[in-house]
């Protein structure tokens, strides 16, 4: 939009807008976002899942202790862990899991570790 002020031209752009006075929409690439620039996300690459280091430390110590029992299948690899572990404890014969969600994180992250070592 152009404004004329005593001879002067001031040129007043509409950030929150595209180009052509229309409306800017959730997914217009002229949308300005909570960073202050058009677009979606601004930075760098997304990169890969942050594990916290007792999931990654526990995982590694039972892939060091028990090589042979890990593989690249995830439901194994969970099946293990509730074995070798104390996340799963067992009541009237039958297994119970406390700590279900730390116990696939596990489960998950050494699936991820075997399958990075191996090359596949």
């Amino acid at each position: 939009m152009v404004r004329k002020t005593e001879g002067w031209v001031f040129v007043v752009s509409d950030l929150a807008g595209p180009p052509g006075g229309r409306p800017a929409g959730p997914g217009d690439p002229h949308r300005l976002g909570g960073n202050g620039y058009y677009g979606g996300h601004v930075g760098p690459p997304a990169m890969g899942n942050i594990r916290q280091t007792y999931i990654k430390r526990v995982a590694i110590e039972l892939l060091r202790h028990h090589p042979e029992s890990f593989g690249g299948d995830y439901a194994q690899n969970k099946q293990k862990v509730l074995e070798l572990t104390d996340l799963g404890v067992v009541v009237d014969g039958k297994m119970t899991v406390p700590y279900k969600k730390l116990a696939n994180r596990i489960a998950g992250y050494a699936t991820r570790y075997v399958r990075r070592k191996r090359g596949t």
